[in-house]
């Protein structure tokens, strides 16, 4: 019998024991979050100012997906340049992955997803600023798995509006990830170093 679950629900359990993710223990793995991040200027400093200013003022109410879109994520991404070519962007992307024995599908719709044609460069899930991004991560690493191009990595990025996580996943043969630091939006110059992993992640792909 064919086991179904939503990417909601999957736990990290279900991607290793089905799936065969393993967590990758080389610190050299995931580079990309770390190495030669390109400086902000003082105009892109002073956007992200205004966005933790939006945001701190609108979180007196609760900040539900749609808005961690609207007031964090959308701005980030624009400053990033992913707005522009070569990049294409498409929301609510079906993704569904079957494990090797056939007997498990995970389903789900991914917030977000930037590509160039038929390769996926960041997969984005966005969470309800309550949201755990723990309960997040197994959800983007089920839908980054579904990424048809095995060939070359695939980024993940989570956030609730105050949280952010990277995540790198590697396909070939053992299906392998890797995560970034946490950042917050209240901590000191977090988000600055948010938008700068956003760029040098754009310049790798130019």
């Amino acid at each position: 019998m064919v086991e179904t679950i939503q990417a909601k629900n999957v736990i990290l359990y279900d991607l290793e024991a089905k799936f065969g993710l393993k967590r990758a223990d080389d610190e050299q793995f995931f580079r990309e979050w770390q190495d030669n991040l390109p400086e902000l200027t003082e105009k892109e400093k002073d956007a992200l100012d205004e966005i933790k200013t939006d945001y701190f003022h609108l979180s007196k109410y609760p900040m539900l997906e749609a808005l961690v879109k609207m007031v964090v994520l959308g701005p980030l991404l624009k400053l990033a340049g992913f707005y522009r070519p070569p990049f294409y962007m498409s929301a609510e992307k079906e993704v569904r992955i079957t494990s090797d024995d056939e007997g498990t599908i995970v389903t789900g719709r991914l917030d977000l997803l930037i590509f160039v044609p038929s390769f996926w460069i960041m997969a984005i899930e966005a969470k309800g600023a309550s949201y755990s991004l723990e309960a997040g991560i197994p959800q983007m690493l089920s839908y980054m798995l579904g990424n048809p191009n095995t060939e070359k990595p695939t980024i993940g990025f989570v956030s609730n509006g105050i949280d952010f996580i990277f995540l790198k996943l590697m396909q070939q043969d053992t299906p392998k990830y890797g995560e970034s630091y946490p950042f917050a939006l209240r901590r000191g110059d977090d988000l600055y170093t948010v938008l700068r992993i956003l760029k040098r992640l754009g310049q790798l792909i130019r």
